[in-house]
């Protein structure tokens, strides 16, 4: 039983987005490895900005300073 584990930023991806990505991972992994679609499991976290960190920075300061 594959478990897929996607975090993303918590930045406004919607249900659509979401159920893209579970059918996309789903769809690879019984493409290139041959699972069962009816026992891969696939879990979206959505992690808030402020908990969120790349080379040292916090991602809400980052995105700040693109703006």
């Amino acid at each position: 039983m594959p478990y897929v584990n996607i975090k993303i930023t918590k930045e406004g991806a919607t249900a659509e987005q979401k159920a893209q990505l579970i059918k996309g991972a789903t769809d690879l992994l019984v493409e290139v490895l041959g699972k069962n679609p009816k026992t891969t499991v696939v879990v979206i976290d959505e992690v808030d900005t402020d908990n969120w960190g790349i080379g040292g920075e916090v991602v809400t300061l980052l995105r700040q300073a693109v703006k």
